[in-house]
């Protein structure tokens, strides 16, 4: 199915561009959230009319993106978790914890935004974790887990 993107979406493409994607991909996810339209003759006029809307929205993003990143990198929170003796925790620290820290530090991070690379926090210490505040816009963060032992 080729469609139009509204959006630069990360391994697909940049705004603007007509890109071919499987149809389930296009139905379920790109064009209910309206990061793109069909590729119709209709919409591909549609889209030359408000593609300068469209790029000022996205360079206000990136904007923003960027001033966020400028509060929240390097930043350091802790999150209190109960461990055993060798520093394991009785569970695991998710994306939803890590957005409540910050929530709870007083800033707004969403749970979509929070990137475990190695799956969910199992162990006490220093973990760096990865927000993805923006297709082109990263900041690198500190979560620090504290065993409170039972």
């Amino acid at each position: 199915m080729q469609i139009i993107l509204l959006e630069k979406i990360d391994k697909l493409g940049l705004l603007g561009d007509l890109v071919d994607v499987k149809a389930g991909f296009a139905r379920n996810f790109l064009l209910p959230q309206g990061k793109a339209e069909r590729a119709t003759p209709e919409n591909m006029e549609a889209f030359k009319q408000r593609r300068a809307d469209l790029e000022r929205l996205q360079a206000e993003s990136l904007a923003e993106a960027n001033t966020r990143k400028g509060v929240l990198d390097g930043m350091t929170v802790s999150i209190t978790s109960r461990a055993g003796t060798e520093g394991k925790l009785f569970g695991s620290i998710g994306a939803e914890e890590v957005r409540q820290a910050f929530e709870t530090a007083g800033h707004v991070v969403e749970k979509k935004e929070v990137r475990l690379a190695e799956g969910p926090l199992r162990a006490v210490g220093e973990h760096p974790v990865t927000l993805h505040l923006h297709a082109d816009v990263n900041a690198d963060v500190i979560v620090n887990v504290v065993g409170e032992e039972v």
